[in-house]
């Protein structure tokens, strides 16, 4: 019998004994032998099944064929370092053999499959062996970086689930199989560094989902086929440092996703297609050394082109005098055979970085524009080379900025004494491991922390020693020349994409050539509690994936990413251990696990059936007691149980049997049916992970949205019970009202009052027509204010909410905004014995990455500062129409720096509209005050609604016709106070008391 057969029927007995115990969870029970006979059953079923599991303990789960496969692969490998050891015994998807993952899940055969083999970086020789061909389940197959030789076998054109064919860095030689072509699902294709020789085969062009050829750094010979130009998906095509020829063909034009044509170093003939001209997404054109003549083509209908190094061929004529891409870093036209002028095109680049046109025939000046009128920071840098050309000087000031280099060697010019300084020899400087340097650990003790321990140099938390995960990364088509400019953007961009915090990476780069840039990478685990200071065995898969399987974003400036190694030292060796245990158990043991298995089977059955006549008899007891008119929890007209809560000593709940709150209506199955059409699509208006939002129609015609849970949501039973309770109890002008509940039939439903103008998300990114103007988000923002204030301060007992979000913003149809969504919310924490109340709730980190409070993220405690921090955010959103987080840039950071370098107005939304600068600039303060690192550094509640409303009052003060109809309850002052860091204006007359009917919230008094 198959394993995974008996887990299945291991399952079913234990199913038969929950249902024996279900008969018994009704409100009466008969005391018969019914029950105990059933239970009696199923347990012995379960011992039976429990028997035969542990006597074909041993039995394989892989399938048999991919086993025998392995074992023929590790067969053609030469292993110098027994890193495969543990491919010896056991099974492979079972026994965790190196470098094998595999589905977690039988197929339809019942057996496990490999669905990757990973064999980064092993050290490993010998062959691929053919009878790989045997693992058709098999999507990632990973090699890179071993001394593996041969050929590659033709059989891996019948792996037809492959996505990810990893080569590169090995000693393959011979030709590229034609029968690669036939692989429909494969993504990626990396031969590059190795010794294959051969064409390129046509068969390619049916690769119809590869997006990425990587087959740079090979001995490729002939034509670059045509027919390439047929793939619909391509997105990189390297093909450098070969020995192509022939010449380019014009149809490479045609794909309409290519990002990175990188063919340097081959033979080509003849011209650069002016067809290139015409590639919409590319972004980096670098034919370097590849023999080609002609003209320049016109690259300017290249919208976001990046990156261009036409250097070292013959190309004549001169630079066409056509306006480039903003977004261009490099040009590099050096050592050609180029004349004329240099055209005034290259003023105006905001962000270039190296213009190489050395070793022509140029004449005329230099224009000084090419550097005037650009702002330089302390890592932004502008090289400008144009030695060796028949150059007479300088048009404009020489005045050059500090980070700005000319070199005029080898011109005419260099005679004039005052250009001097700029012909002087120049060295090229070699570039070493560099990184910027952090200060964070400079006064922890000196050699403290255990071996393969460090100190972590960005943790909040002093000295604090912990095991990183040692990366090694390389950029392999960069689109820029320095990359002290982007320092700091990449390391956001690759911490967002690793789904960590900013200052768990470490990193020191050098460049390569190529030009590549190594890096090597210490990722540091987040300090949380004493003995967190290594990472879990779940999340070194899980960053490791996000590096194999190409699973971090992708970024035209950064271009195409390679991980290089993966070490794990010895902290982390015992999670992957490299021997397995013994594949089989004697018979004696199994033997005597199953006789103790049965005698505790019958002792387990005796107990259980105790504990139901017992369960039983305390049941009927408690009926009865119902039944005598006594009173259960203070709550009439329904059953309730006690619940234990560490507010007190027993917290009085609901039962979901019978659940009656007063003020909130439950609903019917049928009724929610009804009032949905079915729950037709039409009716869906949004969605999220606990599920769907219907609009319905009750029959009274109330318009009403319906949050139905699906099975298996993010929501819970108990944020389902949780936000009836709170919401029940909760009555604000800008907080959603809730209407009623349905749990029927398996179903959760919330039914709130519908808000006819969507979320605040939905009008930010422009999903409506009309866009919003400042003085209507201000408004939003007040409204929030009011509402989380009210939650704040007025409620009993106090709420933090815990998902403050754009999307948990709704507006209604005249654009009052309301707080919605209350499942995560929590009571705030209450008076002790002493008189003192606790300033936060200790609890499990919930909520939505980009909008959770740092502090809450590393340290538990949830205080009324967490709420304000994640408003802060969306105040943020509502000021530059961003997202939290997107394209690896946080808004806050982003927000931050422009403030800080005077240019707030450059990332206020367009679609905003004219706005009061001063207004703004006041809002935005407010916005980086809510979201400063340190809660006490950020403002109350209270402080937060009066400033809104001081900058209101300001707005009608400079003028009044710019301000909407706007009801504000409370009075307002009339100046907008200084807001600056801890210094806020303090009212005693806040409130966020704005009642929605009149109706007193019905919560008693802690």
């Amino acid at each position: 019998m198959h394993t995974t057969h008996l887990i299945k029927c291991l399952f079913e007995a234990v199913t038969l004994l929950v249902d024996g115990l279900d008969i018994c969870t009704s409100n009466w029970c008969p005391f018969n032998t019914l029950v105990i006979s059933k239970v009696w059953v199923s347990w012995f079923r379960f011992v039976w099944t429990m028997s035969l599991l542990l006597v074909f303990a041993d039995s394989e789960s892989t399938h048999p064929d991919e086993v025998t496969t392995l074992r023929a692969i590790r067969q053609s490998f030469i292993d110098p370092n027994s890193r495969l050891r543990n491919w010896r015994r056991g099974d492979p998807c079972v026994s965790n053999w190196t470098g094998v993952l595999c589905f977690n899940k039988t197929l339809d055969d019942g057996y496990l499959h490999l669905r990757e083999l990973q064999l980064l970086n092993l050290n490993l020789s010998g062959t691929l062996s053919p009878e790989i061909r045997r693992l058709s389940y098999m999507q990632i197959l990973d090699v890179m970086w071993n001394n593996i030789g041969g050929s590659i076998p033709k059989e891996i054109g019948q792996l037809t689930s492959l996505k990810f064919l990893l080569l590169n860095g090995n000693n393959l030689t011979g030709s590229l199989p034609e029968e690669i072509g036939n692989l429909p699902n494969l993504n990626r294709i990396q031969i590059d560094q190795n010794h294959i020789s051969g064409p390129i085969p046509v068969s390619f062009s049916k690769l119809n989902n590869t997006k990425h050829f990587h087959m740079n750094n090979n001995s490729l010979s002939g034509q670059i086929p045509p027919e390439l130009s047929r793939l619909p998906n391509v997105v990189h095509l390297l093909l450098d440092n070969n020995n192509l020829s022939g010449y380019l063909p014009p149809e490479l034009s045609k794909p309409p996703y290519l990002i990175i044509l990188q063919f340097d170093n081959n033979h080509f003939e003849g011209s650069i297609p002016s067809s290139y001209g015409n590639m919409l997404q590319l972004a980096k054109l670098s034919f370097r050394n590849c023999n080609l003549q002609g003209p320049i083509p016109d690259l300017s209908r290249i919208p976001h082109l990046t990156y261009i190094d036409l250097s070292d061929n013959n190309l004549n004529g001169s630079i066409p005098p056509v306006n480039l891409s903003h977004d261009i870093t490099t040009i590099d036209l050096s050592r050609n055979q180029l004349t004329g002028t240099i055209p005034p095109i290259f003023s105006g680049l905001p962000n270039l970085q190296r213009l190489s046109l050395s070793n022509n025939s140029l004449n005329g000046t230099v224009p000084s524009t090419i550097w005037q009128n650009k702002t330089f920071n302390s890592t932004k840098k502008l090289t400008v080379d144009v030695k060796n050309n028949w150059l007479s000087g300088v048009s404009g000031s020489l005045d050059l900025p500090p980070n700005v280099t000319l070199s005029l060697q080898g011109n005419p010019a260099c005679s004039n004494a005052s250009l001097a300084q700029f012909c002087e020899s120049s060295t090229t400087l070699v570039s070493h491991l560099q990184s910027i340097p952090s200060n964070s650990t400079d006064k922890c003790p000196p050699e403290s922390c255990p071996n393969n321990f460090e100190y972590a140099p960005g943790s909040p938390t002093p000295c604090f020693c912990a095991a990183p995960l040692l990366v090694g990364f390389r950029l392999k088509s960069p689109g820029f020349s320095y990359f002290e400019t982007y320092f700091y953007p990449f390391e956001v961009y690759l911490t967002s994409g690793l789904e960590i915090n900013h200052f768990q990476l470490d990193l020191t780069y050098e460049w390569q050539k190529g030009p590549r840039l190594g890096m090597y990478l210490k990722l540091f685990p987040v300090y949380t509690v004493p003995g967190s200071n290594v990472f879990n065995r779940s999340e070194v898969l899980r960053i490791r994936s996000l590096f194999t399987q190409w699973e971090i974003p992708y970024n035209k400036f950064y271009g195409p990413y390679e991980l290089l190694n993966f070490t794990l030292s010895d902290p982390y060796k015992n999670y992957f251990p490299t021997t397995s245990p013994s594949s089989g158990i004697s018979k004696d043991a199994v033997a005597g696990i199953v006789v103790g298995a049965i005698v505790g089977a019958v002792l387990v059955s005796a107990f259980v059936s105790a504990y139901i006549l017992r369960s039983h008899r305390k049941r009927y007891d408690a009926v009865s007691g119902r039944r005598r008119g006594e009173q259960t929890c203070g709550f009439t007209n329904h059953v309730s149980v006690y619940i234990p809560d560490t507010r007190s000593k027993h917290l009085c709940a609901v039962s979901r049997a019978s659940l009656k709150i007063e003020g909130v209506k439950s609903f019917t199955f049928e009724e929610m049916k009804h009032a949905t059409n079915n729950f037709d699509v039409g009716s869906e208006v949004g969605h999220g992970g606990y599920g769907k939002v219907y609009k319905g129609v009750l029959t009274d015609g109330t318009a009403v949205a319906i949050k139905r849970a699906q099975e298996g949501s993010l929501q819970g039973e108990h944020e389902f019970l949780t936000e009836i309770e709170l919401l029940s109890r909760l009555h604000h002008r800008n907080l959603v009202s809730l209407l009623g509940f349905c749990d029927e039939e398996g179903d959760q439903m919330l039914v709130y009052e519908f808000m006819s103008n969507g979320t605040l998300r939905d009008h930010l990114s422009g999903k409506y027509k009309e866009s919003l103007s400042f003085a209507m988000r201000l408004r939003i923002a007040l409204h929030s204010a009011k509402g989380i204030l009210y939650l704040h301060t007025e409620a009993n007992p106090p709420i933090f909410h815990r998902d403050i979000k754009a999307t948990n913003i709704l507006l209604d149809s005249k654009l009052v905004a309301k707080v919605a969504d209350f499942g995560l919310s929590r009571l705030a924490p209450v008076v002790d014995i002493s008189g003192i109340a606790p300033g936060h709730v200790s609890t499990v980190v919930k909520g939505t990455p980009g909008y959770l409070d740092p502090e809450y993220f590393l340290t538990h405690n949830l205080t009324d500062k967490s709420d304000v921090y994640s408003l802060g955010v969306v105040f943020l959103e509502l000021l530059t129409g961003m997202h939290p987080i997107t394209h690896g840039k946080n808004i806050v950071r982003e927000v931050n720096i422009a403030y800080q370098s005077g240019k707030i107005y450059s990332v206020v939304d367009a679609n905003m509209g004219s706005y009061p600068s001063e207004c703004v600039e006041k809002f935005a303060t407010l916005a980086l005050n809510c979201c400063w690192e340190d809660t006490d550094g950020r403002p109350s509640m209270a402080e937060v609604v009066r400033e809104i409303e001081n900058i209101w009052q300001m707005m009608l003060d400079l003028d009044p016709r710019t301000i909407d109809s706007v009801d504000i309850t409370e009075p307002v002052s009339s100046q907008c106070s200084s807001l600056t860091k801890n210094m806020f204006l303090v009212s005693s007359d806040i409130s966020g008391n704005d009642l929605s009917s009149g109706v007193i919230p019905t919560i008693s008094p802690r």
